[in-house]
């Protein structure tokens, strides 16, 4: 396929990505890792994302992380992709369950079992994909960017 030479020498100019990725084999042994690979790859982001933002992302993270380390045996996976702009925050967990997510209905006396519905209202997109050996769940997660004072 031929790409035109303009088209070409744009595409090589763009910056790569910011992305993390880690992998747990044993299940996570730290929320707070997860959270604080948000901040610091949110730290890097230009046009840096306002607080607010920042803090939605990591709660986004960790509800999803905390899902997969008590819900799905075994090894799981953290990726995080800032998209072009630093508009949004790409947010993938996947880990071995099968099981499909479930939104529990809200129940102000429960304790728990309300991430899910947090990571809804957050996030401007959530997909589950199926994969031959447990799920990968994706939220999309926008970035406003900090104002000056």
């Amino acid at each position: 396929m031929d790409i035109p030479l303009r088209t070409y020498a744009t595409m090589q100019d763009r910056p790569a990505p910011l992305c993390y990725s880690r992998t747990w084999d044993n299940g996570v042994s730290s929320i707070g890792d997860a959270r604080d690979a948000v901040a610091d790859l949110l730290g890097r982001a230009r046009p840096a994302p306002d607080r607010r933002s920042v803090q939605d992302a990591q709660l986004v993270v960790s509800e999803l992380v905390t899902n997969a380390a008590k819900h799905a045996p075994g090894p799981c996976a953290l990726r995080l992709e800032l998209l072009p702009g630093s508009t949004a925050l790409r947010v993938c967990v996947t880990d071995t369950s099968g099981e499909p997510l479930r939104q529990r209905p809200p129940d102000p006396r429960r304790v728990g079992g309300h991430g899910l519905r947090l990571v809804s209202k957050l996030a401007a997109a959530l997909e589950v994909t199926r994969l031959a050996r447990g799920k990968r769940v994706t939220a999309t997660v926008p970035l406003t960017g900090a104002t000056a004072l």
